[in-house]
């Protein structure tokens, strides 16, 4: 696998990973609930700052563009950033919204409660025409762009229109991991990465073979009008989809500790892959072994360049 430094843009709904870790011996003389004595607590960037921290971990420049609202946890998340070494310009702020921030509490390693605070309106026209200087700006310094969907009310038609045109202008691939159920609205993305489930949802396919995968694979195409699919099968590997020729990895994860952000380091590994040249089979088989370091993980993890050669190194020997 062929990595130099590559200069990769997100584009998503960001929001704060918020982690409260304690000790559960008892259940609550009040109602029939754990009790939790709380040790320590965390918040780190989530969504698509997640797919960033990856990126950063794995040793690429990457920056993000995304919408927050005007509060303090916007000011958490824009310190986060220049700690990061960015300007963090790539921010929208809106009094309309509040800044998502999703709090999980847990003990020995198992989550017992998550509480969200978000706002998932769409976000408006006059908001859309904010990010228009900011796509014009950034779309030409990066080699890829990656698109992350949390579904929480960023990534409009009418945005993501407005992203695809920019990108095709500039001759910049887009690869999108996407929410919901209405998959129209990406039509004009190059790569899209669906989970199995996901995909499911979206073409209306119950995939439970290859022949009833690759039928979604090409539901999903004819949806999106895009140049390759990819899917993710969890236990079973990673799909892809392209020029009408279904291809299967195998999973390389063998202790799954927790799967939650494992779709954004799938994510990340893809665009440093493919902005650095490789094949779609290799990015895919790059970002499998990525995944499959970040699952024997607690929280939203990230997988270092170091940890996935590691892992394909000791799966080979």
């Amino acid at each position: 696998m062929e990595i130099n430094n590559k200069k990769v843009l997100v584009i998503g709904d960001l929001m704060i990973d918020h982690y409260i870790y304690g000790d559960c011996n008892r259940i609550s003389p009040e109602a029939p609930v754990p009790v939790v004595e709380v040790q320590r607590e965390e918040q780190t960037l989530g969504g698509a700052g997640n797919v960033l921290q990856n990126l950063q971990a794995m040793g690429c420049y990457a920056d993000i563009i995304s919408i927050v609202g005007d509060d303090q946890e916007a000011d958490f998340i824009q310190s986060e950033l220049v700690n990061n070494g960015l300007l963090g310009n790539g921010l929208v702020r809106s009094k309309a919204r509040c800044t998502t921030i999703k709090s999980r509490v847990l003990a020995a390693k198992h989550q017992l409660i998550r509480l969200d605070k978000e706002n998932t309106e769409l976000i408006s026209s006059a908001e859309v025409e904010k990010f228009l200087p900011l796509l014009d700006s950034k779309i030409p310094l990066f080699d890829i762009i990656l698109i992350s969907d949390y579904n929480k009310g960023l990534l409009t038609k009418e945005l993501l229109t407005q992203i695809f045109e920019k990108c095709k202008k500039h001759g910049k691939v887009t690869i999108l991991d996407p929410k919901g159920l209405d998959f129209s609205k990406y039509r004009g993305v190059g790569i899209i990465k669906p989970n199995k489930k996901e995909a499911i949802m979206a073409t209306g396919i119950n995939i439970k073979d290859q022949e009833s995968l690759k039928l979604a694979c090409q539901k999903l195409q004819e949806i999106t009008d895009c140049d390759h699919v990819i899917i993710t099968l969890s236990e079973d590997g990673i799909a892809y989809f392209s020029h009408d020729v279904l291809n299967i990895i195998p999973t390389v994860a063998i202790d799954v500790v927790d799967v939650t952000g494992a779709g954004d380091t799938v994510l990340a590994s893809l665009g440093i892959a493919l902005a650095n040249n490789n094949s779609l089979h290799d990015a895919c088989a790059f970002a499998n072994h990525a995944a499959a370091v970040v699952v024997n993980k607690v929280g939203s993890a990230t997988a270092t360049l170091e940890e996935i050669m590691n892992k394909e190194t000791t799966l080979k020997s």
